[in-house]
């Protein structure tokens, strides 16, 4: 049996609510655009948010900050948009400025949103915040896994992680999203089914991620610099990479008990993109139909899942989704020793970062989902 695509319908959301800070709701009339920031917007990932949204037809882009470029035009750093944002600069990053908004991106380090974050959430603005500052549930886990004793616990209880495909309900309701890192997005897209279902042996998960080159961010050193990695195939954080901590969390709440993951990224020469491979063996016997089902009944709906099965391509792989917010999704079985593989390749600046934001925006501002991502992907890439 080979299946190609499942899963390209569109989401409308059933309702959709008007918003404290006085914008109307969505109709089949003309409405005001939803007056957004990006803090942050000088690097990889507020380069793409800017990209993204320069086409979607609901949003104005307001405010962009760089501290390091402040008052410089964006074309200076992002030359790809000229002409798209006209006299558009950078700016300092400044509460007054982001509460002309509506809603803000935060495409910043770790421990930059949480410091500005509350008294934007008092006024009554939207935060999608692409750093690491909200996803986890646990203060004690930044201590653990960031090195900072996390200042807003009771912020962690509000905020909802920013994946659609498992917490669109919530995403609808939330003032605070923290969108997932591209590692979680990917390994997370590819075990979900297996842990919900519990069809595997969740004591042993072996997840093994490559990624390209842009993960490492717009500044380089030594080890994420280009002309290192490229022609390289290199494991790094191999004892514990911070993304371990979300990836546990999202596998533990679908399965209802604790679930521990071993996780090695890999640096490849790739400039975009990314595909984990995650391995686990089977608690019960299951044929390669039924495995094809768990994941059809898991994603069918989904806008931007992609699941993928025979062909010349017949796996996954980042070549095929780079410039897109597709994650295309497959899982093969070895029945000599019982063991499942997932794959799930992504664009690691798209569906890993700016898109999966956006898809969070549209659902949270009761937008179609899939507005202003609705672009298949490059090829050649």
């Amino acid at each position: 049996m080979e299946v190609f695509v499942i899963g390209l319908s569109i989401i409308v959301p059933a309702s959709r609510k008007a918003f404290k800070r006085g914008f109307a709701e969505k109709s089949s009339n003309h409405m005001t655009a939803v007056k957004v920031g990006i803090i942050g917007a000088s690097g990889y990932t507020g380069g793409e948010l800017l990209r993204l949204l320069a086409n979607h037809p609901e949003v104005e882009v307001k405010y962009a900050s760089s501290r390091e470029y402040a008052g410089k035009p964006i074309t200076y750093v992002h030359p790809f948009l000229r002409k798209i944002y006209g006299s558009l600069r950078f700016s300092e990053l400044s509460i007054d400025k982001a509460l002309e908004c509506d809603l803000v991106f935060f495409a910043t380090p770790a421990n930059v949103a949480v410091k500005f974050a509350p008294k934007l959430l008092e006024s009554g603005l939207k935060i999608i915040d692409l750093s690491p500052d909200f996803r986890l549930k646990d203060p004690k886990k930044y201590e653990r896994w960031y090195k900072f004793t996390h200042p807003y616990p009771d912020l962690l209880e509000k905020a909802v992680y920013g994946m659609p495909e498992l917490h669109r309900a919530e995403i609808k309701n939330a003032d605070l999203i923290a969108s997932p890192g591209c590692n979680s997005t990917a390994s997370i897209l590819a075990l979900a089914p297996l842990a919900e279902r519990k069809v595997i042996d969740l004591d042993h998960v072996v997840v093994d991620v490559k990624v390209g080159s842009s993960e490492g961010g717009r500044k380089p050193d030594l080890g994420s610099h280009h002309p290192e990695r490229e022609n390289a195939i290199r494991p790094y954080s191999p004892k514990g990479h911070r993304h371990v901590a979300e990836i546990e969390q999202e596998l533990s709440a679908l399965s209802g008990r604790e679930v521990k993951v071993v996780f090695v990224p890999h640096s490849v020469g790739a400039v975009r993109g990314a595909l984990a491979s995650c391995h686990s063996w089977l608690v019960e016997k299951l044929s390669e139909l039924d495995l094809i089902k768990i994941y059809a009944e898991k994603y069918r709906s989904e806008p931007f899942v992609r699941l993928i099965s025979g062909g010349l391509f017949r796996y996954p792989d980042a070549k095929n989704v780079v410039g897109s917010n597709f994650a295309d999704i497959a899982a093969v079985l070895e029945p000599r020793v019982n063991r499942v593989t997932a794959f799930c390749a992504i664009d690691n600046l798209i569906k890993g970062a700016a898109g999966q934001a956006i898809q969070s925006m549209n659902i949270r501002l009761g937008f179609d989902e899939t507005t202003g991502l609705r672009m298949p992907p490059v090829k050649p890439a």
